[in-house]
């Protein structure tokens, strides 16, 4: 079974939650028995999620060595110049070492679901959005990305894993989906 989930802002890509008070984890969403998520979503980012009872299908779907595509809608601070485009495109240098590059490109803002809590908003700064591809996944990557080329993440939304999408699914909502095997050499 594989599960396409739009994961909430603030909700963790877990069952469980040992904090105090306990965050929203997936257990509050009905999800079939027995699925766990192939991959992560960070807590603050909204979008597809993948979910499966196939642990051996999880496995090689996030193998790091498959370099599955992943699609984002990213909202950031300020006007992004072609020369920050560049940079993202040529790939960057993180604290961890330097990126791979990135598919990028300015798009209008898109029809989303009001985010809560919504983003702030500052008269003073603007925002853009971008549609930002990646091959790999490191921890928080879009978001260190952005902020590296002077473009602060406010809102992260990811709209496609590899050849799934999110294709409209509302957040919280989940449905079965079909699969090849998922699994493409990059």
């Amino acid at each position: 079974m594989l599960i396409a989930f739009n994961k909430p802002y603030g909700v963790l890509c877990q069952f469980t939650d040992r904090n105090t008070p306990p965050r929203p984890t997936l257990a509050g969403f009905d999800l079939p028995a027995g699925v766990y998520p192939a991959g992560r979503l960070d807590f603050d980012s909204e979008g597809l999620l993948l979910l499966t009872d196939d642990g051996a299908f999880a496995h090689r779907f996030t193998d790091p060595r498959h370099k599955q595509p992943k699609t984002y809608q990213v909202q950031v601070e300020g006007t992004p110049d072609d020369a920050q485009l560049a940079l993202l495109r040529a790939g960057v240098v993180l604290n961890d070492g330097p990126t791979r590059p990135a598919r990028v490109r300015r798009i209008e803002p898109p029809a989303l679901w009001p985010r809560d809590p919504p983003v702030r908003f500052r008269k003073t700064v603007p925002d853009a959005w971008l549609e930002l591809g990646i091959g790999e996944g490191r921890n928080r990557q879009v978001r260190r990305m952005t902020a590296a080329v002077g473009l602060p993440t406010l809102r992260l939304v990811r709209i496609a894993i590899g050849p799934f999408a999110l294709d409209g699914l509302a957040p919280g909502a989940w449905r079965a989906v079909a699969r090849d095997d998922g699994v493409h050499e990059a």
